[in-house]
């Protein structure tokens, strides 16, 4: 029996929401990419660890969001914990990899097919593994062509966010690349759910209503959104991830810096003399007494 899927229960306000986070996500996780180029060592992998992090809980985050929208009228759905939270760790791990790919091989050709593949690979990875973790009394169906639609829209889409950290340092167009990055996140999940079909076992439409989604997805979802507030915090106090510019801004006025050089608290041509220069100068100066 074919079941009835409504994506949209609550209306635009879960595909409006879901499209938020997953800006969110996508900017703060384009902006710690950003700040780990300015960066060595420990650090750079902090940064790039926190980038990795922040848009795969984004992308999470929005896929489950949306999910609060999607019913299938004759049967109850609930959801697989392990599975659910599987596909959390796919994200991040993925799209880490991705990430680190890049923050350390830098804009090149390579780096970026390679990182934007795997990164949409773990995109495709997460949204189907978490449809998979659905369970109702019935088996889900997917038309190939349009799943491999979604496929490519991830792909690309990472490619297009990679070559964006690496390579847009100021804060607006920064936001413009995260609200990309969110519409096409977006066009992948509901383009995936496009390629779903539902049939029911028979005798499911007999079954008791169960919980409701928001009821099962709303407490696995309180993690992942207290670290992005997290996240939003540690970019908000570093100003260097705003600005994405150097550091001269928060100088003081005093300092000086000279190209290729250090920075001096004094400026050169004010630096006073030595004491003893200054009296073996005066006693040459001086004539003998004869």
């Amino acid at each position: 029996m074919q079941g009835t899927v409504d994506g949209f229960t609550y209306g635009l306000v879960t595909p409006v929401t879901a499209f938020l986070m997953a800006c969110l996500g996508a900017a703060l996780g384009l902006r710690c990419t950003t700040r780990s180029l300015r960066t060595r060592g420990a650090s750079r992998a902090g940064w790039l660890a926190l980038g990795a992090t922040s848009i795969g809980s984004g992308i999470w985050t929005m896929h489950f969001i949306a999910m609060l929208g999607f019913t299938v009228r004759e049967a109850p759905v609930s959801y697989d914990r392990p599975l659910t939270f599987a596909s959390l760790a796919v994200a991040v791990v993925m799209v880490g990899i991705g990430i680190f790919l890049v923050g350390y091989r830098g804009a090149t050709r390579m780096a970026l097919v390679t990182g934007g593949t795997i990164t949409g690979l773990g995109v495709a990875s997460m949204h189907y593994l978490g449809m998979a973790g659905m369970n109702f009394d019935g088996t889900f169906e997917y038309d190939t062509l349009t799943v491999s639609l979604s496929v490519v829209i991830a792909v690309v889409a990472s490619t297009a966010s990679l070559w964006a950290a690496v390579s847009i340092h100021g804060f607006l167009p920064s936001l413009g690349a995260s609200v990309v990055m969110g519409v096409a996140v977006s066009g992948m999940h509901y383009t995936g759910m496009a390629a779903l079909q539902v049939h029911l076992h028979p005798g499911a439409a007999a079954s008791g209503p169960g919980e409701t989604p928001t009821s099962l997805l709303l407490p696995m979802m309180i993690g992942p959104g207290c670290f992005l507030l997290l996240a939003a915090v540690v970019v908000m106090i570093d100003p260097l991830v705003v600005s994405g510019g150097p550091r001269a801004a928060a100088r003081p006025p005093g300092h000086t810096h000279r190209p290729g050089g250090p920075m001096t608290s004094i400026p050169v041509q004010r630096r006073p003399a030595r004491p003893y220069e200054t009296a073996s100068r005066r006693a040459f100066r001086q004539p003998r007494n004869r």
